[in-house]
């Protein structure tokens, strides 16, 4: 089971360096699915990966040519700290199956947007 989630962890680390998400997108379901996880449990280990330094060198290698902005990501870091802070606290109060729905229709509207809107 080790070797898998490693495998996972390498598939999704090169995916979001070289498309620029957030690996939850892709750990969530994966922790579900591989590792039968609860919707609860998934997004609580997700951000448990994603803790700094993770996105560190793929960060590096973008600034370095560059392509990132440090004021913004700065304040992006900032926001998404207390943002996610109260997220988690809040997420502890919805039942996993609208907490998986509503995880859902997020990954849904913004490929939707993303899809067919510039």
């Amino acid at each position: 089971m080790t070797w898998i989630i490693l495998l996972v962890g390498v598939v999704v680390g090169a995916f979001s360096g070289v498309v620029g998400i957030g690996g939850g997108i892709l750990f969530i379901p994966a922790l579900i699915w591989l590792l039968g996880m609860s919707q609860h449990k998934a997004q609580g280990t997700s951000l448990g990966a994603l803790l700094a330094p993770i996105g560190l060198f793929a960060f590096w290698e973008y600034y370095r040519k560059g392509n990132a902005d440090l004021r913004v990501a700065a304040l992006l870091a900032l926001g998404f700290l207390v943002g996610g802070y109260f997220g988690a606290v809040g997420a502890q109060h919805i039942p996993e199956l609208w907490l998986r729905r509503i995880f859902a229709v997020t990954l849904v509207a913004i490929g939707g947007r993303m899809w067919f809107f510039r």
